[in-house]
């Protein structure tokens, strides 16, 4: 019998007197996360408490008795704690930002920033890794900085995954069930108090969506829920698990989050003017901006892309075409067939938005070719990301040379405070002050860990450390006794590791390109390393693999079966269950990063920054970041940058890169001390580790880089295409219409340029190109010179484009335009020109298929 018709619902809440209502409020707003003096305050709860919730301060308000909150009113010390944090978080919320100091004049921005996942806290597990972790970092840096931003994502009944290890070092993935009530959400309510619904249908689906709230500090996450009652079993899986079942599981979730998305913050009464899709999870937004202006202003799809593709930011993550989500048209037929019509598109036309090669019938719909062709502005995640995006994505604009696509970069950062340990930030502000606090960025301020004292610097790093060494050891504890270990075999977990030893942390998701066991390849030499017993060695591991990666299982069984082996039984460990938790204490104490991944494929990377912000040091590959990064004194890169064809040929040699850097440099500099036993020139690196690494890779910088390249020129073309009822997106639409009609007619008739043998450096040389327009005048039209110096293969490289003017009307549509080239280089040279479509207002419109080059 179905007893769940018969159930009347209530929720318990803790009972919390007016003195102690702040505990609540100060619990509810992630901004404690990140606040030391908010983190000591809920310790001060019950110490075993916060521990066994996995640091949730509302379920442990729901736990704690409720004469243990009355006996806490008595406690004096504790009820000033309680008044300084509640004030802190007032004055953090009220303060002037930097947003509003920099942009007053933009007040009318707001942002909505959609993820498919959000790393914010261990207590939220709604994240997998990497990605997620930067949709947090983003959305408290963009509340330190006061940006009019919203972020929208779902809400995992399950979540991803928690991992253990069984004898054989096997992964396996259990998913328990988040407890809604007991977590910082708060279920949004209609005026009559009812939960606030939203109803999807598509394909054969139809179900409907609660909507719950984040407070991130000044800004709330609203995460998506289809666990509900009324809907069917199968549709309340929708949000059962991050980057779980299969491909239609997918897609379903990339319409609740990009649909359901828009839908739901128009519910909310928040209607965004920028929207950012952080990667292409969230790409049909795109499409539902455009159905809901057409619905509005009565338009054409054509007239409402123009005004929404300006409002559309795009970040890809992805360095291969393989990690992105392509779905089958049968898939697209099945789902969107009704949702077609409403653009008055036919079914060729739709798919072909989101293909590469618009009438391949055999090309599937690609999430990330969506968005890019949808979005006014796009990029990747580091400048080397930048240029793989372009390499990848290059045929979407076929007539650009590559380096001139619209697809630029802004490199990863993170949350200071989330990720720098209490100790190093308490040393900063001892000599750095707190502007650093204020302002991340500033150069000059990081440049006075100079004066810090050595000895300072090295206790500091030393106290991380063993933090870093008790934490494993419990850990490796708990992971014994799950296995059914003897008590002697985990009694033998607090020998394991040593508080003094050089210690090397690897931790992130076990992808094979990542390479977790290329430190393995020749275990005799890394005995010999690790086992030194005047300069040993420590290595502490973490990460997942995905549930369906056999080949990255294997991985974490290796290193697991090589930890076992009694030679390094007290040098190897493998922590399990990597999430934030585990990412906080290895990245506030480990002495060096290891990062080994297969170059080009890590498109940036983020963990072995949070390694800087606690003067731990980076020992990586040239991939991702630590390009940017890496100056030869702040660190150690692994080769040169070189790619090899051949993949074991590759690892072989990086493999040995890397044990040579580890015996030759790494470790006889740690160990190198002076009388009082401080290693003075690993200091030194440390420094210029934290002086070089610090105000650049925030996300505060990367924050405020959106900001200022994104953001606000998104903001305002589509203010510009937006207003007088979307006067200029509808002149646009159809001066379009009718110069791309025109269009067939341009052509370039001959290029005359006085060129010698040479032309002396610093000269200009003049150019003339005679064009014939047709029925184009040549105001609508861009006419450029696009020259460099050539490269081995003859192709230009690191081209500039100088503007040809209109010089002389020739007579039947043919017109004369005229520049110089200024030669400010020596060596080989070449030019070619092009024209472009040039509308009055907006400037030069490239569109494939309308750009000549001659």
């Amino acid at each position: 019998m179905d007893f769940s018709k018969y159930l009347h619902k209530f929720t318990v809440v803790p009972s919390l007197s007016d003195e102690l209502a702040p505990l609540q409020r100060i619990a509810y707003n992630l901004w404690w996360s990140w606040e030391p003096d908010a983190i000591s305050l809920f310790r001060r709860l019950d110490q075993d408490l916060w521990s066994s919730t996995r640091h949730n301060p509302v379920e442990m308000l729901g736990i704690l008795q409720q004469t243990t909150l009355e006996s806490l009113k008595q406690d004096e010390g504790f009820m000033a704690h309680l008044q300084m944090v509640d004030e802190k978080l007032t004055n953090y919320l009220g303060e002037k930002s930097w947003f509003q100091r920099e942009y007053n004049g933009d007040t009318n921005l707001k942002i909505a920033y959609f993820s498919m996942e959000f790393g914010l806290h261990e207590s939220l597990p709604v994240y997998s890794g990497g990605l997620g972790i930067l949709a947090g970092d983003h959305l408290k840096s963009a509340s330190d900085l006061g940006l009019p931003l919203v972020g929208v994502g779902l809400l995992y009944r399950q979540g991803y995954f928690r991992q253990y290890l069984n004898n054989e070092g096997w992964q396996q993935e259990i998913y328990p069930e988040n407890d809604f009530y007991n977590l910082p959400l708060t279920l949004e309510r209609d005026s009559a108090g009812m939960p606030l619904e939203i109803e999807l249908e598509f394909g054969p689906r139809h179900f409907k969506v609660h909507i719950w709230r984040v407070q991130v500090g000044r800004v709330p996450l609203y995460l998506l829920d289809t666990n509900l009652e009324e809907n069917a079993p199968e549709d309340r899986l929708i949000t059962a698990q991050l980057y779980g079942g299969n491909q239609e599981m997918r897609m379903l979730q990339e319409i609740l989050l990009g649909i359901g998305g828009v839908r739901a913050l128009r519910a909310l009464r928040i209607i965004p003017n920028v929207c950012h899709m952080n990667e292409g999870h969230a790409a049909f937004l795109a499409l539902e901006r455009i159905r809901l202006v057409m619905e509005k202003r009565n338009i054409s799809f054509r007239e409402a892309l123009e005004v929404t593709r300006a409002g559309n930011v795009f970040t890809t993550h992805t360095p291969v075409e393989a990690g992105i989500d392509h779905f089958p048209t049968e898939m697209l037929d099945k789902y969107f067939s009704k949702y077609i019509r409403s653009f008055g598109l036919s079914r060729d036309e739709f798919l072909g938005l989101g293909r590469q090669r618009p009438g391949d019938q055999y090309e599937s719909f690609c999430m990330a070719v969506l968005a890019l062709k949808l979005a006014g502005h796009a990029n990747g995640v580091s400048q080397l990301h930048g240029e793989v995006s372009r390499s990848m994505w290059k045929n979407l604009w076929p007539e650009l040379p590559e380096e001139q696509l619209p697809l630029t970069s802004i490199t990863n950062g993170v949350h200071t405070r989330t990720w720098m340990s209490g100790q190093m930030g308490s040393l900063l502000v001892r000599y750095l002050g707190t502007r650093w606090l204020d302002d991340p960025t500033d150069h000059n301020v990081w440049r006075r860990i100079s004066r810090i004292p050595d000895a300072e610097l090295w206790r500091t790093r030393q106290t991380t450390r063993e933090r870093l060494v008790d934490f494993a050891r419990c850990r490796l504890k708990l992971q014994l006794k799950q296995i059914g270990a003897t008590a002697k075999e985990i009694a033998t977990a607090d020998e394991v590791l040593d508080p003094e030893v050089l210690t090397i942390g690897f931790a992130r998701r076990f992808a094979t390109y990542k390479r977790g066991t290329l430190l393995l390849r020749d275990l005799e030499r890394l005995h010999r390393i690790l086992n030194n017993a005047e300069r040993p060695v420590q290595i502490i591991f973490a990460g997942k693999a995905h549930p369906h990666d056999t080949e990255g299982k294997e991985l974490i069984r290796q290193i697991v079966q090589v930890s076992h082996q009694e030679r390094f039984r007290h040098r190897i460990v493998f922590i399990e269950d990597y999430d934030m938790e585990v990412a906080r204490h290895l990245v506030q104490g480990v002495d060096v990063w290891l990062n080994t991944p297969r170059r080009p494929m890590e498109a940036s990377g983020t963990s072995g920054m949070k390694v800087a912000f606690n003067a731990g040091l980076n020992l990586s590959v040239l991939d991702g970041w630590w390009c940017e990064g890496y100056q030869g004194n702040n660190g150690w890169a692994i080769g040169k940058g070189e790619v090899y064809a051949d993949m074991e040929y590759q690892n072989q040699v990086e493999s040995g890169a890397l044990y040579d850097l580890l015996e030759k440099e790494v470790v006889p500099l740690f160990y190198q001390r002076g009388g009082d036993g401080i290693p003075r020139d690993w200091v030194g690196m440390m420094k210029a580790s934290m002086q070089s690494l610090c105000p650049v890779f925030s996300t505060d910088r990367m924050v405020q880089e959106y900001a200022q390249f994104s953001y606000v020129p998104s903001y305002r073309q589509w203010a510009q295409l937006e207003a007088d009822d979307l006067a200029l997106a509808r002149e646009l639409s159809g001066w379009k219409q009718r110069l791309f009609g025109l269009w067939p007619g341009v052509t370039i008739e001959g290029v005359d340029a006085p060129l010698g043998d040479s032309v002396a450096v610093g000269s200009n040389l003049p150019v003339s190109v005679r064009v014939g327009l047709g029925d184009i005048q040549p105001d609508d039209v861009l006419v450029e010179g696009y020259f460099g110096v050539l490269d081995n293969q003859g192709t230009i490289r690191g081209g500039e484009t100088v503007s040809l003017a209109a010089a002389e009307v020739l007579g039947g549509g043919l017109y004369r335009f005229a520049g110089e080239l200024e030669c400010r280089f020596c060596g080989r040279y070449a030019f070619m020109v092009r024209v472009m479509p040039r509308h009055p207002r907006l400037g030069p419109v490239y569109e494939p298929g309308y750009m000549i080059w001659g």
